[in-house]
């Protein structure tokens, strides 16, 4: 999160101050090669006086910037308190969050919520690694280090209820 004053952004706006670097981002947009212009909003700090920066731990935040990372925070991984607050579910021993390594086929949030009934338990799971054409039914239990791929032009399919370990 940034936090600003906006006086102190119209003050170096008019001044003609702000001058932010332009960060080229290569990317393919339905098989179309694409060029992203982009600034790093953080990185304007440097313009402002007496700005401060707060260290959060990972345990404060759950980013989301993947597909891989809404499984974590849509999964049994996480629950909410009644005040509102996403905790780490406690039943969960292991300290770290599981390693999840999703294909192309999930990329998209659209493909990535179709592809699942409901999303797998993953309280026991240390690590996922899915490709191809996997679609998951609903009740699914991951556990251990997983490891599924769909060979190339087949629909492979989770039924309900499956539990998968190592």
């Amino acid at each position: 999160n940034l936090w600003v004053n906006l006086s102190a952004i119209k003050r170096l706006v008019e001044a003609d101050a702000l001058k932010m670097e332009i960060i080229p981002n290569p990317k393919e947009v339905d098989g179309v090669k694409v060029l992203q212009l982009e600034t790093a909003a953080g990185a304007a700090i440097k313009f402002f006086d007496r700005a401060i920066g707060a260290n959060v731990p990972r345990s404060r935040f759950l980013p989301v910037k993947a597909t891989s990372d809404l499984l974590l925070v849509q999964s049994d991984l996480y629950t909410l308190t009644g005040e509102g607050y996403v905790i780490r579910n406690p039943t969960r021993s292991n300290p770290s969050n599981p390693s999840i390594e999703l294909g192309p086929e999930f990329k998209k949030v659209a493909n990535f919520l179709g592809r699942f009934k409901s999303i797998p338990s993953i309280i026991d799971l240390d690590s996922l690694k899915v490709t191809g054409d996997v679609w998951f039914g609903s009740g699914v239990t991951l556990k251990g280090k997983v490891t599924i791929a769909a060979k190339s032009g087949v629909k492979l399919e989770i039924p309900d209820g499956a539990v998968i370990a190592n």
